[in-house]
């Protein structure tokens, strides 16, 4: 299907505008100069009308609106519900960004490219960003697999970590990525002045997508993954160690040639924090040998927003490339 957009705008279309990532994409989109909003849905809240990026957005129901009249649309429905729509955006002509699990690593995957661009694509040194450029589904990554991979991937290209080793994932995250549907356990009462571990016994969804991904890479390792609930809005922050073959003279030298010329890609000297990423489509991280330890290892903290890098502002970067706009228009540094 040919499509025709105006000189100055392509359009895009949201399907599951109304939750947290879905109003994020809505406003990241009102502020790119070059996309512009076609429709976005939202079935229980269709008619309903919010502010999004100082412009007025009025939610739709999926079926009344016409996919075929965006270019790109960005599939943001509950995970299990997604995969029929992404199945309809394409027939209809569009490429799509797809925000749940259905199509990542290790839950399926099918067609879809997996939407991580500074990753590797496998052993053999290319990035995903080149699959992702001519993709006509991309499979968004989840927030925590952002934060934990974008950390590893280094350390695996550069065959240091151990043989064998357990590699410990530790995530910190707000309780904007458990969704907003109405829930008891995610009440101010219930979450503030208070910190707790779920998923425990490497039991989160998360981790098939993690352990799948590096596989494509060559990782021989074993992952334990621990989500963290904080008490705050957003932003997640990961604490991994990894066991190594031996101690490096310079823990962040690796990390800083893997990612001198990533834009969305920060390689620190101080620890990172939640004020250093929240609003911003960046990852921060740094690296730093553990004392006492009789296996050479290494801690790495990372820090995202979950909302941006970890969500519509990776969706967004994804589409930049689709489109073959510069990878960085739009999206807040």
């Amino acid at each position: 299907m040919i499509m025709h957009y105006n000189v100055n705008t392509i359009p895009v279309g949201v399907l599951g505008a109304s939750g947290y990532a879905g109003r994020e994409l809505c406003a990241l989109v009102a502020s790119h100069p070059r996309v512009s909003l076609a429709f976005a849905t939202a079935n229980e809240q269709r008619g309903q009308t919010i502010r999004v990026g100082g412009r007025t957005v009025t939610f739709q129901g999926p079926d009344d609106v016409a996919l075929d009249s965006a270019a790109v649309v960005f599939c943001a429905l509950p995970h299990g519900a997604s995969l029929p729509w992404v199945t309809r955006a394409r027939e209809a002509g569009a490429r799509v960004v797809d925000l749940s699990s259905d199509l990542r690593p290790g839950h399926g995957g099918g067609d879809a490219v997996y939407g991580m661009p500074e990753l590797p694509a496998g052993q053999n040194g290319a990035l995903l960003r080149e699959q992702i450029r001519s993709a006509d589904v991309v499979a968004n990554p989840g927030c925590y697999p952002t934060s934990i991979l974008l950390a590893l991937a280094p350390l695996v290209r550069a065959g240091v970590v151990a043989p064998g080793a357990t590699v410990i994932a530790n995530s910190a995250s707000g309780v904007s990525g458990a969704g907003n549907t109405p829930k008891r356990e995610y009440l101010f009462a219930e979450i503030a002045g208070d910190y707790r571990a779920y998923g425990v016994g490497n039991t989160h969804r998360h981790l098939k997508e993690m352990t799948a991904t590096l596989g494509t890479i060559g990782a021989n390792a074993d992952l334990v993954f621990t989500p963290h609930l904080l008490p705050v809005a957003r932003g997640i922050l990961s604490t991994i160690t990894i066991p190594l073959t031996a101690a490096p003279d310079d823990p962040l030298a690796i990390y800083r040639e893997a990612y001198a010329d990533e834009p969305f890609i920060e390689v620190a000297d101080q620890q990172p924090t939640l004020h250093d990423v929240v609003r911003r489509n960046v990852v921060r991280l740094t690296a730093t040998m553990i004392a006492g330890t009789r296996t050479p290892t290494l801690l790495v903290t990372s820090a995202i927003d979950n909302l941006v890098k970890g969500a519509a502002g990776q969706a967004l970067q994804n589409a930049n490339l689709m489109l073959g706009l510069d990878e960085t228009l739009g999206l807040p540094a």
